[in-house]
């Protein structure tokens, strides 16, 4: 398996950063190139590379890379809030594709966050080179978000969800007690496997390692999003998207339904497939199932 590691240069007014890449196979074989937006924001590649799969399956190229502030590329932990935008990783994944020469045929495939910054990618640049589309347990809003987790903490028992809450309150997401439900959530919500395998483990120890991405872009906590996308959404733009969509989410997904439902109802093209044993890793949870319904999205003509 071929497989092509480096850095790009990224030019933001003045500066110039670097973003890291790992490629999957080779460009020069005709087949058209997938690229994937890991989610977060601020949670580096590893957890999506059982993408790998579709390389090996189907020969699709697969590029991967770590966004601007996490894991292998420029991390910037003195950057004021105005400086994280999601115009600053559209401008990111714009560059990527330029790097690759593959910004006239190519799919997207977006996992959480990764998948809210496609979506937007998709609807405002309209790339005429995109062919398809994958929302993988991605909101179409952040308030449709807060709206499904706040499902998902009333389903906890009262006392844990009130020990959550408190330290919400207080900004004390620190304390054990906390931290202990708060494991307990994402077993259930986020991968329900036991235990959770090495790549989703070094996806998650990516932000704490450096925090600034995911706590300026969402805030302290999945429930408690007041940062730069507190009141993100691409409801009204879901329209203009007109390439085939996949959307995909899980029986137990802390992208509850609710916050997938606008794309289902909105995109002219859409496909919704949900796994019925999985949370918001079913690339991780149902493996050989996802990826079949990946692969088959984008190989059928």
């Amino acid at each position: 398996m071929a497989e092509t590691t480096g850095k790009i240069d990224f030019r933001v007014g003045e500066e110039t950063y670097q973003t890291w890449y790992k490629l999957i196979g080779n460009l020069n074989t005709g087949k058209r190139p997938l690229i994937i937006l890991h989610g977060g924001p601020g949670v580096d590649h590893n957890m999506i590379l059982p993408h790998i799969d579709l390389f090996e399956a189907h020969g699709i190229p697969v590029i991967f890379y770590d966004q601007i502030g996490i894991g292998n590329s420029t991390h910037l932990q003195d950057k004021p809030k105005a400086f994280w935008t999601v115009e600053l990783f559209m401008d990111e994944l714009d560059n990527v594709l330029s790097h690759f020469g593959i910004a006239d045929d190519f799919d997207l495939l977006g996992h959480s966050w990764g998948g809210m910054l496609g979506a937007q990618y998709v609807a405002e640049r309209q790339p005429q080179g995109l062919k398809r589309l994958i929302l993988a347990n991605a909101p179409a809003s952040m308030p449709l978000w807060e709206k499904g987790t706040s499902i998902l903490l009333d389903q906890l028992p009262v006392e844990q969800s009130e020990i959550i809450m408190k330290h919400e309150k207080a900004q004390t997401t620190d304390a054990k007690e906390y931290r202990d439900i708060m494991n307990i959530f994402y077993h259930t919500h986020v991968c329900r496997l036991n235990p959770w395998p090495q790549d989703l483990l070094n996806s998650f120890r990516s932000t704490p390692a450096d925090p600034t991405v995911y706590r300026t872009m969402l805030g302290p906590s999945e429930f408690t999003i007041n940062g730069v996308l507190k009141d993100w959404s691409v409801v009204d733009m879901i329209h203009t998207i007109k390439v085939p969509t996949l959307l995909i989410n899980s029986a137990y997904d802390e992208a509850h339904d609710v916050c997938i439902e606008p794309f289902f109802k909105r995109l002219p093209k859409v496909k919704w497939v949900q796994f019925a044993n999985s949370s918001h890793t079913p690339f991780l949870e149902e493996r050989e199932g996802y990826m079949k319904v990946v692969g088959e999205f984008l190989t059928t003509v």
